[in-house]
């Protein structure tokens, strides 16, 4: 597989939007030619090479393209936006909307990332290692769909509005996370090992939420059906024993999604 290397040494008081770095732009390009590419910042383009160093050349393919920023690049947003193929690794933290509406290929984030990651999201898998801010896999303002399909991985804490308007796919959450997690879900699994703040499931009218730690104010609309134990959504594993519900019964004459919360964790359930 090929390997291109973007090293930042641009100035990025600006924030740039840089949908343009994904595999199937880079795919069958060398490295002068990816340097031409054009980004935003503020109201003007400019090449890729104003902001990066770029060594290497990329593959045949999208699919035969790994591309690898070597450094924090917080301040540049839509990295791997609508990729379809092959590999972007992060040596840092990302800005806002990173792999959104990804529909392949894979994302390894070795830090941080704004809000919106997998905004949208069709596919693939976009891996973050440590935390995440707002609207993980959620639906963009105005837009009653999220995320569709593919897998989120955050192995720290995220946000509020986890997974808002998701319809498919799974997003897993090593850590916390804030509030409205799972609102206007409608398919879909989110799997939360640690805490979630409130309005938990809030509008729900499919798909599967797991919360593994506390819930600090319960949604009012949700009943309690069942207590399962040791739960497993093929090879993403809930240890533990769960009480399950369905809801969200404040929306009428809709489907009702299931909730599961740690019986342990939440014994005033």
């Amino acid at each position: 597989m090929a390997e291109v290397i973007l090293k930042p040494t641009g100035n990025f008081d600006l924030t740039v939007e840089a949908e343009v770095v994904t595999p199937d732009n880079f795919a069958g390009k060398n490295a002068q030619d990816i340097g031409k590419l054009l980004v935003w910042q503020g109201p003007k383009q400019f090449p890729i090479s104003d902001f990066f160093e770029v060594v290497g050349n990329g593959g045949s393919s999208a699919q035969d393209t790994t591309i690898v920023i070597d450094g924090d690049v917080i301040r540049v947003k839509r990295i791997g936006e609508g990729m379809t193929a092959g590999k972007i690794q992060v040596k840092g933290s990302t800005g806002m909307h990173t792999g959104a509406a990804m529909i392949g290929g894979e994302i390894l984030v070795e830090g941080n990332t704004d809000s919106w990651p997998g905004m949208e999201m069709k596919g693939g898998l976009l891996h973050i290692t440590g935390n995440a801010l707002d609207h993980v896999g959620s639906a963009y303002r105005g837009s009653w769909h999220g995320m569709t399909g593919g897998r989120i991985v955050i192995d720290g804490n995220a946000g509020n509005q986890v997974g808002g308007g998701m319809s498919g796919g799974e997003i897993i959450v090593g850590g916390n996370v804030d509030n409205f997690c799972g609102t206007r879900m409608n398919g879909g699994l989110i799997a939360v090992k640690g805490n979630a703040i409130r309005t938990v499931g809030a509008e729900m009218t499919g798909g599967t939420l797991v919360i593994g730690g506390a819930i600090d104010k319960f949604t009012p609309g949700f009943m309690q059906t069942a207590v399962e134990s040791d739960l497993r959504f093929n090879d993403i594993e809930c240890p533990g024993e769960y009480k399950k519900f369905a809801g969200d019964y404040a929306i009428p004459q809709k489907g009702k999604g299931v909730l599961y919360v740690s019986a342990q964790n939440n014994e005033d359930l």
